[in-house]
């Protein structure tokens, strides 16, 4: 079997709403952090965020969408998919192949309604809320699923942060053990007072911009965004505009701590020597890093350990959550697209705000874009409860 590739892509997030805007955003280093306008939430005046600058009755109308449950999160997941349709050419006969399948990712899901359903459950004679139905992190699949007739295998990943990235890696797995020809694998998180609040009780959310992998870093900003690529063979994408190949992809945990990874950073290291190993690379063939790089303090120090640990010279790294906020379970599939764009056109994106190293490990990212010679990218993507996963895409 020849090599699984990118044919089709769809994103939305505070940066964008097409492929272009991003790349412009991220040649510029346009950063979509700031005030947030729909959302509803106490945090709002001292919390930076990254928000899509579209109301969710304006998505609704754009998208048709007359569900009054669906919900910010799905219908940000179908403005993503429907682009990524579109761009591989995927015709309602092939959504509703049997071998087409749909993998989705998600942390928030329905829980941006979390108010809307308290109140329903506190009025006289509710029996239930109709937006009991969309409340779990997979209901936005399932919402893709009918809106979309996929006919092929559907599934959802939930490993908070790593979740859109695991999506991937199981898309192509799928694709490498014969269960599915075409896969769309992506992510989506919409902003909720939910993850405000419980982001905010960890104390880990700034009060400006984020600013990754510097020593004066005070914690990350909350974005929403969806991303979603569409996998195939290359032998069955003849004629189509081929964006990258999925070469490897690693997968660990380090079961350290529910929030953080351990100081030596073993999840990392293990997630990014498996991608390696599945690519057939060296570490030197690595030309760049999409690093997980949250700004937070213990995330930016682990990761650049994992990296020192892993490589003889670390390569450029940069963190392009600084230009959309962390998109949770999102970001995984957000930067695989960030990853592939810089492939595609030979250049890279920088990480904004940095100003000094951190001391242990004296690692800087790029800090200004520029025009380069890349074959091979690592994405990572680091998740709550120690799980990790990168990703590497290959030029074509």
């Amino acid at each position: 079997m020849g090599r699984i590739v990118v044919t089709g892509i769809g994103i939305i997030t505070a940066i964008g709403e097409v492929l272009s805007e991003h790349r412009t955003a991220l040649m510029n280093g346009k950063s979509g952090i700031g005030k947030a306008h729909f959302l509803r939430s106490k945090y709002i005046e001292k919390q930076p965020l990254g928000e899509i600058k579209m109301a969710t009755a304006a998505l609704a109308e754009k998208l048709n969408v007359t569900n009054a449950s669906a919900t910010r999160t799905d219908l940000i997941a179908f403005y993503a998919v429907q682009q990524a349709i579109a761009d591989a050419c995927l015709s309602e006969a092939v959504l509703s192949d049997a071998a087409t399948a749909l993998v989705g990712a998600s942390t928030v899901g329905g829980m941006c309604l979390t108010d809307e359903m308290y109140a329903d459950a506190n009025l006289p004679d509710q029996s239930a809320s109709p937006y009991l139905q969309s409340y779990s992190n997979s209901a936005n699949t399932l919402f893709l699923q009918q809106q979309l007739g996929i006919g092929g295998i559907v599934n959802t990943f939930n490993t908070a942060c790593s979740s859109s990235a695991n999506a991937i890696m199981y898309g192509a797995r799928l694709i490498k053990n014969g269960l599915a020809k075409k896969v769309i694998a992506g992510g989506v998180d919409s902003l909720s007072k939910y993850t405000i609040n419980g982001f905010n009780a960890l104390m880990i959310l700034s009060d400006k911009p984020c600013r990754p992998f510097d020593a004066g870093r005070k914690g990350l900003n909350l974005g929403e965004g969806a991303a979603f690529l569409v996998l195939e063979k290359e032998e069955d994408a003849a004629g189509k505009n081929i964006y990258a190949a999925v070469t490897g992809y690693g997968n660990s945990n380090d079961a350290f701590h529910a929030s953080a990874t351990s100081a030596d950073g073993e999840g990392p290291f293990l997630c990014m020597q498996r991608a390696l190993e599945v690519a057939g690379l060296k570490p030197g063939d690595i030309d760049f890093i999409n690093a997980h790089g949250t700004a937070t303090e213990n995330n930016d120090e682990t990761e650049s350990v994992a990296m020192l640990r892993l490589f003889e010279k670390v390569p450029a790294f940069a963190s392009t959550k600084s230009y959309t906020g962390h998109t949770l379970g999102a970001a995984g599939a957000v930067e695989a697209v960030y990853s592939i764009l810089g492939l595609q056109n030979q250049e890279i994106y920088p990480s904004l705000n940095f100003e000094e190293p951190i001391a242990s490990t004296m690692q800087v990212p790029v800090r200004k874009y520029k025009k380069t010679h890349l074959r091979h990218v690592m994405s990572n993507s680091f998740g709550f409860g120690g799980n990790c996963t990168s990703l590497v895409f290959s030029k074509i």
